[in-house]
């Protein structure tokens, strides 16, 4: 679930906080309904939640947990790529 790229800048942008679909599509660049798509499967396998506000639906991480997960993956594979030392 989380080795798929746009699914990864996705869950990066909502660790700033609740996104739209149109914030996330114009974001990551992707159309609207693959966008859609990766958002529903991230909602199945619990780690986003959906907010509906009339019309609008704003996306978000489900908790803390998941935030923290996301930034400390992201972070890790970034340490592997620039060859930084790890964190003790």
């Amino acid at each position: 679930m989380l080795g798929e790229p746009t699914r990864l800048e996705l869950l990066w942008l909502m660790t700033r906080g609740p996104q739209t679909v149109t914030e996330l599509v114009n974001a990551v660049g992707a159309s609207r309904t693959s966008v859609s798509q990766h958002l529903a499967k991230l909602r199945h396998a619990g780690v986003v939640d959906v907010l509906r506000e009339g019309r609008t639906a704003h996306y978000s991480l489900r908790g803390g947990h998941v935030e923290r997960l996301v930034r400390e993956g992201l972070n890790h594979a970034d340490h592997v790529v620039s060859g930084e030392q790890p964190h003790q």
